[in-house]
């Protein structure tokens, strides 16, 4: 699996589950492409898993980029998402 979504709130959010290579590339613009066909969000985020992403990445994201402007819907990308570490407790 490439990639991972949640549709709610007309909201499509796009998860790239790893760093994309060329042989990944034309699945996922294809599974994006579908996805938005198929939900008609009025707001697409895409998140990806690295902050320096791959050409086949940003290939990616070059294409989203284009269905959702013809579409007239906004895309909004993100970078990977951090866990911030456990709180602990205060010292008596």
């Amino acid at each position: 699996m490439l990639i991972s979504h949640v549709f709610e709130d007309r909201v499509l959010h796009v998860t790239l589950l790893r760093d994309l290579d060329v042989t990944g590339r034309a699945a996922v613009a294809l599974h994006i492409e579908t996805l938005l066909a198929a939900h008609g969000p009025r707001h697409v985020r895409i998140q990806l898993p690295t902050s320096d992403p791959s050409p086949a990445s940003l290939s990616v994201l070059a294409r989203a980029r284009r269905l959702c402007e013809g579409l007239g819907t906004p895309l909004t990308v993100v970078g990977p998402v951090r866990v911030a570490p456990h709180a602990r407790p205060a010292a008596a």
